[in-house]
């Protein structure tokens, strides 16, 4: 009778998250060694000549100017620090050359910023605070001043000393803190604030929720059957087709919104024929790409190399459209209260602005793109394609929905739910699927012996659960410190402003 291979053998899950440290650390570590990079410098100067260009002559113009630059320095770090979660698995796969993937992600995140960035910038800008019981606007852009500035003293002190922070948690809460020192508790709209918080501790559910329903229909219809290549042949073109048509539905009913109103059922049904379109394109590219490869999953990461590259394009787009906001959400509230009539919720947020924050991503994204890759190299951002790719389009999938509904989220909280998903419905599969069992019944000798390792070494299951208990406190530590520290902060500087300046 064959030996059951020990159930505590080293887990995706494990693995995943092992590269995720890495990441996380050589980020740090990149991020550190250019902050005084000349091109980032010269980037934030002319954003700064750029907003003059548009405010000179205008009362308020220099703290317009001064929190443009800011901006403009926030948009870089927020592109920088999620470039190698949104291409870093493409480029370790060889799906695409790190040039391109660069270009790729650089020009998804203007278009997502753009397009459907909208919504959670206004969120930020006038969703936190109740800007129209503000009497003073001249005080309410120094509380907004303070916000940003407190949220750039945070990315910079984290960057430093290597502390979880993420720039969502630290915007919003600046944001709170600020208006709170400035008018009140009544200041704040705790309704959307709870809404927020909400969507923070159920995007990261969500996202684990729809990767382990992409992983559940890859095994059992594709990974574990008798003829893996036909059957790939078959499916992997329906699930590009299904990315495309979901993401043209979602571009036509949010992105269009500004210019027409589409309904949800157009927007639908031209999704429907822009998935069949590309189902169809797909079919013979795949079917080609199959020929003369072996019937085992080493082959079939290949043809998972184009979904991939869509999935990490998609995910660039939804970082652009969610994370723009926390670099000039408070730039076009300053910008309203300072240059506009009044300061209003009814229009729509500057275009210039916008593309200051679009721009900046990008600027990340090019500059710190290259080493950062490179540093964390092949075998940290090769990610199991398969397994990559239900990260990357539910981590996209999830952050796209709370954009549409002005919710800003953290990128990589969600991303880190969608890994925890895969790993745990991994290792359940491993024990429960009879159809995988049997597959790779000739094959357990091997199994077990690479299980024992890890089964006879207990310092190895104790970093194991080390790192687990890390990302887990990561996300906690977002919620319970990152978010009330940048609200101190933001009130300490709102204050010390109105000391000097009002």
């Amino acid at each position: 009778m064959a030996t059951k291979p020990p159930s505590n053998m080293k887990p995706t899950l494990d693995k995943d998250l092992d590269k995720f440290t890495r990441v996380e650390e050589a980020t740090l570590h990149v991020t550190q060694q250019l902050a005084g990079l000349g091109a980032g410098f010269m980037f934030v100067v002319l954003a700064a000549v750029f907003a003059g260009a548009f405010v000179t002559g205008t009362a308020g113009a220099v703290i317009i100017i001064a929190a443009v630059a800011i901006g403009a320095y926030m948009a870089i770090n927020i592109g920088a620090n999620d470039v190698t979660n949104n291409v870093g698995p493409a480029v370790g796969a060889k799906a695409m050359p790190l040039a391109v993937a660069l270009i790729v992600a650089a020009i998804c995140e203007i278009a997502g910023a753009l397009i459907t960035g909208g919504n959670v910038v206004e969120t930020i800008s006038s969703g936190i605070i109740n800007v129209e019981t503000i009497p003073d606007r001249t005080a309410f852009s120094w509380a907004m001043l303070s916000a940003l500035l407190a949220a750039g003293l945070l990315v910079n002190i984290s960057t430093w000393t290597r502390a979880p922070i993420s720039t969502t948690h630290t915007v919003v809460g600046g944001v709170a803190g600020a208006g709170m020192a400035a008018y009140g508790a009544k200041a704040v709209d705790w309704l959307s604030l709870g809404s927020i918080a909400f969507a923070w501790v159920l995007a990261p559910f969500i996202s684990a929720f729809i990767a382990v329903a992409i992983l559940a229909f890859i095994k059992e219809f594709i990974i574990y059957r008798e003829d893996k290549i036909g059957s790939a042949r078959l499916w992997v073109p329906v699930l590009i087709g299904l990315m495309a048509g979901v993401f043209m539905a979602y571009l036509i009913w949010v992105g269009l919104r500004q210019l027409m109103h589409v309904s949800l059922g157009h927007a639908s049904l031209i999704g429907l024929v822009t998935g069949l379109v590309a189902w169809r394109l797909c079919v013979p590219i795949i079917h080609k790409q199959s020929e003369g490869l072996e019937n085992r999953n080493q082959s079939l990461r290949i043809l998972f190399q184009w979904p991939l590259v869509l999935a990490a394009a998609l995910m660039s787009f939804a970082h652009g459209a969610n994370d723009v906001s926390n670099a000039i959400g408070p730039v076009v509230a300053i910008v309203r209260a300072l240059h506009d009539e009044a300061v209003s919720t009814s229009a729509r947020a500057p275009l210039w602005v916008m593309l200051v924050g679009a721009f900046g991503l990008s600027c990340g994204i090019l500059l710190y793109g290259p080493r950062l890759i490179r540093l964390v190299g092949e075998q940290i951002t090769k990610l199991n394609p398969m397994r990559a790719f239900c990260v990357s389009v539910a981590t996209a999938l999830t952050v796209l929905v709370a954009s549409r509904f002005g919710l800003p989220v953290s990128t990589t909280h969600t991303a880190i739910g969608a890994v925890f998903g895969v790993g745990f419905f991994r290792e359940w599969y491993t024990q429960s699927s009879r159809r995988r069992q049997e597959l790779v019944q000739a094959g357990a000798g091997q199994t077990i012996r690479r299980a024992q390792k890890y089964a006879d070494n207990p310092s190895e299951v104790r970093r194991r659960y080390l790192v687990r208990r890390s990302h887990f406190m990561t996300i906690i530590a977002a919620w319970l410190v990152t978010v009330p520290l940048s609200a101190t902060l933001a009130a300490l500087l709102y204050w010390l402003m109105s000391f000097l300046f009002l």
